[in-house]
């Protein structure tokens, strides 16, 4: 699809069809990332999504022991 830079301001930008917008998922909210001479545009993600999952996972790995954490403060050099 050929479509114009438009002005906006002292910059440019692209007008996107609806039909693009909903197909692509996009909100009001987008990443934006140049790669290899690309412009991409792809919907925005949630922070801290899947974090509950992955607390779920680390849990059942036994991965969320903290009894190690005050050894680790007692590494630290200084003062909080």
């Amino acid at each position: 699809m050929l479509v114009n830079l438009v002005r906006i301001g002292n910059s440019k930008g692209v007008r996107l069809p609806k039909a693009v917008i909903e197909q692509a998922g996009l909100t009001d909210e987008i990443d934006l990332e140049v790669r290899d001479g690309k412009v991409i545009l792809s919907p925005a993600k949630q922070p801290r999504t899947d974090w509950e999952a992955a607390a779920q996972a680390c849990h059942e790995a036994d991965e969320d022991n903290l009894g190690d954490w005050d050894a680790a403060l007692n590494d630290f050099e200084g003062s909080w």
